[in-house]
C-alpha cells in the first residue's frame, strides 16, 4: 500500500498547497541532489586520480554539452507544461498525444545532433582558446558525450514528462539507481583501468541509458491515465507546434545561459589552468547550493500547470507565495552550511591547497545570490506552468546577455595591469552575483504584472 501510493501520480488541485508541493519537491530535491552526484564524482575521481588539468578539461566540457541540450530542455519543458494541464483537467487524449509526440520528436533530435554537432566540437574548442594541455581531453569528453545523448535526452524528458502528471518518486528512484551505476563505473574506468577524462564520459552514457530505460518503462505501466502504443507515436502537427511554442522559449533560454557560458569561458580560460580547476569545483559545489531553488522550480511548474488547467487561480497564487518562502529558507540554510564547511568540501575536489583556498574564496562571493535565485526559480516555475514560457526566457536574456557578459568583461579590462594582463579573476563571479540579483528582481515585477495567467492551453 506504501509503494503504491509512493508511485501514484500526485493530484496537486487538492488540499494544502504548502503541503502538496512540498511532498513532491522532496523526492526531486533528492533526485537533484543524485544527479549532481553524477558531476561531482566525475570531478573528484578525475581531480584525485588523473589531476587539476583533467579536471579542468571536464570543466571546459560542461558549457558545451549543455549548449547542446537546449533543444532536449524545450521539448521536456514544453511537453511537461502541457502533460501538467491535461492531467489536472482529466484531458486522456491530449495526454496520450501528447507523450507520444514528445518521444517521436525526442528521437529526430537524438539523430540530427549526434551527426552535425559531433565533427564541430574540436574547431569550437580551439575557437574558446582552450588551454593545448587539456583541448585533446575535453573533446574526448564532448564525442563521447554526443554519442551517447540519447540516454540523457530521454532520461531528462520522459522524467519531465512523468513529474507533469504528479509522479517524483519514480524520477527520484531511477536517478539513484543510475547514480549508483555511474559512481561504480567512474572509479572502475578511471582509477581501475585509467582510461582518464574518457573513462568519466563512458561512465555517465551508461548510467543515463539506464535511467532512461527505467523510465520508459514506468511510462508504459500508467497506462490507467493515458494511451500508450505505435499510433500516439505518429507526429501530429497541432500537439508537435504547442509542445514547440511552449517549449522554445525554455529552449532559448538555455541556449542563451550556455552561450553565455561559454562566452565567458572563453575569458575563463585566459586566466590559466587553475583558475579553470577552481571554477569546475565551484561548479559542484554551486550545483548542491542550487538543489532547493530547482527542485521548487520544478515542483511549482507542475503545481501551477494542474491548477490552472483545473481553473483553480486564486489557488496557484496562493501556492506561489507559499513555495517561494519555503524555497528562500531552504535555500538559506544549505548556503550557510556551504560557506561554513566551504573550505572543507573545495578540499574533497583537489590535492593543491592553493586551489582550494581560491575556490572557497570566490564561492564566498557567489553566496548572497543563491537567495535570489530561489526567487527566480520559483516564480518562473508558475509562469511556466501557466503556460508563460515567454517571460522567463526575457528575463534570462536580459541577465545573462546584457548584464552578465558586458559586466565580466567590463570588469576584467578595467583591471588590467603589468602584473594582472587579464584583469582581476573575480570579475567571473561578480558578473553572476549581479545577474542573479537583477533577475529576482525582474521576475517579481513580472509575475506581479500577471500576464501568466492568460496564457492557459485552450
Amino acid at each position: 500500500m506504501i509503494l503504491k501510493k509512493l508511485f501514484a501520480p500526485t493530484d496537486m488541485t487538492e488540499g494544502a498547497p504548502w503541503k502538496g508541493i512540498v511532498s513532491f519537491t522532496l523526492p526531486m530535491l533528492i533526485g537533484n541532489i543524485a544527479q549532481q552526484l553524477y558531476s561531482t564524482v566525475d570531478s573528484i575521481v578525475v581531480g584525485k586520480y588523473v589531476g587539476d588539468n583533467a579536471l579542468a578539461a571536464v570543466g571546459s566540457a560542461v558549457p558545451i554539452v549543455n549548449l547542446l541540450l537546449v533543444l532536449f530542455i524545450g521539448i521536456s519543458t514544453g511537453a511537461g507544461v502541457m502533460v501538467a494541464q491535461y492531467f489536472g483537467a482529466r484531458n486522456r487524449e491530449g495526454l496520450s498525444h501528447t507523450i507520444g509526440n514528445c518521444i517521436t520528436i525526442t528521437a529526430v533530435s537524438c539523430v540530427f545532433l549526434m551527426i552535425v554537432a559531433t565533427p564541430l566540437v574540436r574547431p569550437l574548442l580551439e575557437i574558446l582558446n582552450t588551454p593545448e594541455t587539456i583541448i585533446d581531453d575535453c573533446a574526448d569528453y564532448l564525442i563521447i558525450s554526443l554519442i551517447g545523448i540519447l540516454g540523457l535526452a530521454y532520461y531528462n524528458i520522459l522524467s519531465g514528462v512523468i513529474r507533469g502528471m504528479g509522479d517524483s518518486f519514480s524520477a527520484l528512484l531511477y536517478l539513484i539507481v543510475a547514480t549508483v551505476i555511474n559512481i561504480v563505473l567512474d572509479i572502475y574506468f578511471v582509477a581501475g583501468l585509467n582510461m582518464g577524462v574518457a573513462g568519466v564520459a563512458i561512465a555517465t552514457v551508461v548510467a543515463q541509458i539506464v535511467s532512461s530505460v527505467l523510465s520508459l518503462l514506468r511510462l508504459s505501466r500508467m497506462v490507467e491515465y493515458f494511451d500508450f502504443g505505435i499510433s500516439f507515436l505518429k507526429p501530429e502537427k497541432s500537439y508537435i507546434k504547442k509542445i514547440i511554442e511552449l517549449g522554445l522559449p525554455s529552449g532559448l533560454t538555455q541556449a542563451i545561459f550556455s552561450s553565455a557560458m561559454i562566452i565567458v569561458q572563453s575569458l575563463t580560460n585566459q586566466f590559466g589552468e587553475q583558475f579553470i580547476a577552481s571554477n569546475v569545483i565551484i561548479m559542484r559545489v554551486d550545483g548542491f547550493a542550487m538543489m532547493p531553488n530547482f527542485s521548487f522550480g520544478m515542483a511549482l511548474t507542475t503545481y501551477a500547470g494542474q491548477n490552472v488547467g483545473a481553473g483553480l487561480y486564486d489557488r496557484v497564487k496562493k501556492g506561489a507565495k507559499q513555495g517561494t518562502l519555503i524555497a528562500f529558507g531552504c535555500s538559506a540554510v544549505i548556503t550557510f552550511i556551504i560557506l561554513l564547511f566551504g573550505k572543507k568540501l573545495m578540499g574533497a575536489f583537489t590535492e593543491v591547497e592553493s586551489t582550494a583556498e581560491m575556490s572557497y574564496y570566490l564561492m564566498k562571493i557567489l553566496a548572497a545570490g543563491y537567495l535570489a535565485v530561489a526567487v527566480t526559480q520559483s516564480l518562473s516555475g508558475i509562469m511556466r506552468g501557466s503556460g508563460d514560457t515567454m517571460t522567463p526566457m526575457w528575463i534570462s536574456l536580459i541577465t545573462t546577455v546584457i548584464i552578465r557578459v558586458p559586466i565580466a568583461y567590463g570588469i576584467s579590462y578595467l583591471t588590467r595591469t603589468p602584473e594582472l594582463p587579464v584583469g582581476r579573476y573575480e570579475c567571473i563571479q561578480i558578473s553572476l552575483l549581479l545577474s542573479w540579483v537583477i533577475g529576482a528582481v525582474l521576475t517579481v515585477i513580472f509575475y506581479r504584472l500577471g500576464k501568466w495567467e492568460t496564457k492557459a492551453i485552450k
